[in-house]
């Protein structure tokens, strides 16, 4: 298909699709409240809908006080009950889709209910609007000349009591349109291998001769990848392979700690970076605009959004707020009901809004990954600053890490334990561990208290971890692949200690 026709024709989807936008930009709580009601509508006949009365309930406050606020061992009872094939439980129409989610915990896996509707209303739909916004900010991309090399953490998909479950990316690229792998790299064959490692290069060979024009997937294994093509080709900058390359649509894993990385293989200013929110259980965010480290959240694709204020978060007075109470610069948890049969469901993300009109957000980390043994409420948005900016400064790089508390001993202080994989060490480690705590602190006023004269917390300790630790230990656990990631901030040794013992 002629280029100018494909962008003619994304251009008339644009300015259909934007009308729809503007709708919820303008009338932001109408339209979450209208979502809300609507969901209750559908499934009133389900278990669950008759269990809470769904059928009586008109307004929000109502749905609040009588629908329970669970996490996934909540929901995990009917959720088995549905992979067997059982229908209308918490959502009316079959579910035949779960994807398999480990997250960074050791725990078994998770099986996220996947609806149609959520496949096409959710999923599909704001990757169309992704490449709309894209478009819209971009009106002389050459998107549509060449191929989205896409890195997923698909794995094969199951078949079970007549349901199927895999990766997500499985789940998506097996219910994609014919015409879809017409405009992808790798093949769906590739895409769906299993093993991670041969997969990696069966993606650089099938992709090396191909116009690749975009990238999408998971910061961290995506620059794996990346300089897999390098080392094959001996080419030292992405777009001597790829020359019409133009940008790259990340999502998964904060994209901080591996920015300048990738601006080192690209050289290029004009390359452009697109961050997106999703996760098994939704699509939620987008930025959508240039050079912007917000992410607009979208209110149309059948997800309702609660917050629990994190001061708050997991104590006698948890209580869950709408969208048109949250307040700027504050850290919240995000609760979402979906149209795929989540109610009031706690994903464990924790977000904060940096505009509220619109409604923009940054993902500020997770529920349970954040150091608070000592009241210093270390999250991941300080860890990853702070990194970035003493990497700066030293002209290090790093490749991944973890870090824990070390408890109190008799009169010993407590303090934080890093470990951390470099692929460019600092000149003087000692030096960096004074920049990063000095970082910390700036960044945190309540780390910044339990530091003062060492008053509580001693200063961190770093331990350098050997290449490729943190790739050892992923696949002694079975968690190579695109979804996974390596657990940041811990409040507990657990991971620490057995990296440590691999460290060795």
């Amino acid at each position: 298909m002629p280029i100018p026709l494909v962008n003619s024709i994304a251009s008339w989807f644009l300015k259909k699709r934007f009308h729809q936008i503007e709708l919820f930009l303008k009338y932001p709580n109408e339209v979450q409240n209208e979502l809300l009601l609507s969901l209750i509508d559908f499934a009133k006949n389900t278990e669950i809908g008759k269990e809470y009365d769904f059928a009586s309930i008109t307004d929000y406050k109502t749905f609040a006080e009588r629908v329970p606020i669970k996490n996934y061992d909540g929901w995990q009872g009917v959720i088995e009950r549905s992979r067997r094939g059982e229908n209308n439980i918490f959502w009316p129409t079959p579910i035949k889709w779960f994807a398999k989610s480990s997250g960074t915990t050791r725990a078994k896996s998770k099986f996220i209910p996947v609806s149609e509707e959520s496949l096409e209303d959710c999923h599909y739909a704001a990757s169309k609007d992704l490449l709309c916004m894209y478009l819209n900010n971009n009106e002389d991309s050459q998107l549509f000349t060449g191929k989205s090399l896409r890195l997923g953490g698909s794995k094969e998909l199951y078949k079970e009591n007549g349901t199927i479950f895999g990766d997500l990316s499985a789940i998506l690229i097996d219910n994609m349109p014919f015409w879809a792998e017409f405009s992808s790299t790798p093949s769906n064959k590739v895409s769906l291998m299993s093993d991670w490692e041969h997969k990696m290069q069966a993606i650089v060979d099938e992709t090396i001769n191909e116009n690749v024009t975009s990238l999408a997937g998971v910061p961290s294994w995506m620059l794996v990848l990346l300089n897999n093509v390098l080392e094959t080709t001996g080419k030292e900058n992405l777009l001597e392979v790829w020359p019409n390359l133009e940008v790259y649509f990340h999502g998964g894993v904060s994209f901080v700690p591996y920015k300048d990385q990738y601006k080192k293989i690209l050289h290029s200013n004009q390359f452009k970076y697109y961050e997106i929110y999703n996760a098994s259980e939704g699509f939620f965010a987008i930025q959508d605009q240039n050079n912007s480290d917000e992410l607009l959240l979208m209110l149309d694709y059948g997800i309702f959004y609660e917050f629990i204020p994190m001061h708050i978060y997991a104590t006698s007075e948890e209580k869950a707020i709408p969208l048109d109470e949250v307040e700027l610069n504050k850290n919240y948890a995000v609760i979402i009901t979906t149209n795929a049969g989540l109610w009031r469901y706690k994903i464990g993300d924790t977000v904060r809004f940096t505009s509220l009109n619109p409604y923009r957000i940054k993902i500020s980390g997770r529920t349970k990954h954040h150091i608070n043994v000592f009241g210093e409420e270390l999250i991941i948005e300080n860890a990853e600053s702070a990194l970035k900016n003493v990497c700066k400064r030293t002209k290090s790089e790093i490749v991944d890490f973890t870090a824990a508390p070390i408890f109190m001993k008799g009169k010993e202080k407590g303090a934080h334990e890093w470990l951390i994989e470099f692929k460019t060490p600092p000149k003087d480690i000692n030096y960096f561990n004074e920049l990063f705590d000095n970082a910390l602190k700036s960044l945190n006023s309540d780390y910044e208290a339990k530091r003062y004269n060492n008053i509580t917390l001693n200063k961190p300790t770093i331990n350098i971890a050997r290449p490729q630790l943190f790739h050892d230990w992923l696949k002694l656990n079975d968690k190579l692949g695109g979804q996974h990631k390596v657990p940041r901030l811990s409040n507990s040794r657990d991971y620490i200690d057995e990296l440590l013992k691999l460290n060795s």
